[in-house]
């Protein structure tokens, strides 16, 4: 366990400041652990005359009164466990199973849904100046998306003076952990639903669409293109070569970088895209022909992402055959979580009702606020069974 008398001495000489601050650089390079600290400890280095504190809390000293102005000042006691509380829900929070959370770009904003304005492609219809005739001006087209709604959702996390008392540090721990682990579980199914077309919010030039279409606008679905070899990847790089920019006509420059598969295509994506050679037979003839797999690939260097998350999701909407679903892209250019802010642990004011009546010493509310919206789905192809 951490030695909670040398947290004093340093917020003592230091300042609460610095010394929170230390403490947040040396959990965040994971010097020192969550779980090395002792809750009851804590309070009774950081808490003024903190034995005597812990004392008075213990059931058995029955008829002993504190009055209700004789407050405890809790103040370094919380901040430090504050920031315990805060790293371990922030752990939680970003789990490396939660991929697209990582994928996707993230782009703050202070609007609850907002417009987000962009210029139409310059048109390639240039014609020959001929000698002493003027300059064509440029125009700007108008071309535009709209975001969705964004949502609040959090919790409280409570530290009672039982929990002080009884020194349950791993279960206040635990609790922060589930915390951390809820949110980023749902910003990640919220994600994942809006990547697979479970739910769609894309609106371009105040139409609503679904991201995948197989026919109108764009064509970014290819059914019967299970991953199984390099021809697969071949048909969905030339279902993208196919999707022209809506106001120019001309292709979209698209770089697909991304894979992601369920977790029963796993070998089967790494096989296809860490092939160093690959052999085929022409079609219609016995020729055999063995050639380096970076020169059939577009993109030799394609990022392979797993998701069992991605699996559970399209099974609960039904999809046959989910395990074979499988999409190409550039998800940060398809996809993104609008966030009015990041996940955020605020501290509640001391001497507060729920100290009174529920023995509540501090409470930490973890929240954010934000949704899932899909930029351009032209930059991502899905494919079936």
């Amino acid at each position: 366990m951490i030695k909670a008398r040398e947290l004093k001495r340093r917020y003592e000489l230091e300042g609460p400041q610095k010394t929170v601050a230390d403490l947040s650089g040396a959990l965040a390079k994971r010097e020192v652990r969550p779980q090395d600290f002792s809750i009851r400890a804590l309070a009774e280095a950081l808490v003024p005359d903190g034995r005597e504190w812990l004392d008075s809390l213990d059931p058995r000293r029955g008829g002993f009164i504190q009055e209700a102005g004789d407050a405890v000042d809790v103040t370094a006691f919380s901040n430090i466990t504050g920031q315990i509380i805060y790293t371990t829900i922030m752990e939680a929070y970003q789990r490396e199973e939660f991929v697209m959370s990582r994928l996707v770009s993230t782009i703050p904003t202070r609007f609850d849904g907002e417009k987000i304005a962009g210029i139409a492609g310059l048109v390639d219809d240039i014609s020959e100046i001929r000698p002493g005739m003027p300059y064509p001006s440029v125009g700007f087209g108008e071309d535009y998306i709209e975001t969705p709604s964004t949502t609040k959702r959090g919790f409280i996390v409570p530290v009672t003076k039982e929990a002080i008392f009884f020194d349950r540090t791993h279960l206040i721990l635990a609790r922060a952990a589930e915390v951390g682990e809820v949110l980023g579980l749902n910003k990640e199914k919220r994600l994942l639903d809006l990547v697979i077309g479970v739910t769609n919010n894309y609106n371009w030039q105040g139409t609503a669409y679904n991201t995948f279409q197989t026919s109108g606008p764009w064509i970014n679905t290819l059914a019967g293109n299970e991953l199984v070899d390099w021809t697969n990847v071949d048909n969905a790089e030339q279902l993208f070569a196919n999707i022209l920019d809506p106001n120019t006509g001309e292709p979209v420059l698209i770089s697909a970088n991304q894979v992601l598969v369920c977790p029963q295509y796993h070998a089967a994506a790494r096989r296809v895209f860490n092939a160093s050679l690959i052999d085929y037979t022409t079609l219609g003839g016995p020729t055999r022909t063995r050639v380096e797999a970076d020169l059939l690939l577009r993109q030799p260097t394609y990022q392979v992402e797993e998701s069992r998350l991605m699996y559970r999701r399209l099974l609960a909407a039904g999809v046959t055959n989910p395990q074979a679903v499988w999409l190409l892209a550039d998800f940060r250019k398809a996809f993104a979580y609008m966030e009015n802010w990041p996940i955020t642990v605020t501290q509640a004011t001391q001497n507060s009702e729920a100290e009174f009546t529920q023995d509540i010493v501090v409470r930490f509310k973890a929240s954010e606020r934000g949704a899932a919206a899909v930029l351009n789905p032209r930059y991502v192809v899905m494919s079936t069974s």
